[in-house]
């Protein structure tokens, strides 16, 4: 799924909260494009947070019309792998962080994000407008 940008849950939540935010638009030109791509860790944060059943079933239907990234051993591996190295330099990332960066490295996408920590995984790219 080359070209495609894995959007993080701060962008989402600013696109849900503020969608006439820069981020909030930006995703939304993105979405008309078509090259947004989602992930199950994204999808479970953001239905986590939902406050009603609607916006659980609205946060659903969205995320339903676009490409998802699969996570194989490898994914895991990769996260482990990201993790053990940077702990060794004492940086630790979430979980969850680690996850989205590996899926987004293994796919050659770029994650489109507001959370620093994507900052100090080597070798991932970040989308920039």
């Amino acid at each position: 799924m080359k070209n495609k940008i894995l959007v993080d849950t701060s962008i989402w939540i600013e696109y849900f909260n503020r969608s006439e935010s820069k981020a909030g638009s930006q995703l939304q030109e993105l979405i008309k494009k078509g090259n947004v791509c989602v992930s199950g860790v994204i999808l479970t944060e953001l239905l986590q947070g939902a406050r009603l059943e609607k916006e659980f079933n609205a946060i659903l239907e969205s995320f339903m019309a676009l490409p998802f990234l699969d996570m194989n051993i490898n994914t895991w591996i990769r996260a482990g792998r990201i993790s053990f190295s940077l702990r060794r330099k004492g940086i630790t990332i979430p979980t969850t962080d680690l996850i989205i960066a590996s899926l987004a490295i293994e796919n050659d996408s770029a994650i489109f994000t507001l959370d620093p920590h994507f900052k100090k995984i080597p070798d991932l790219k970040l989308f920039t407008a």
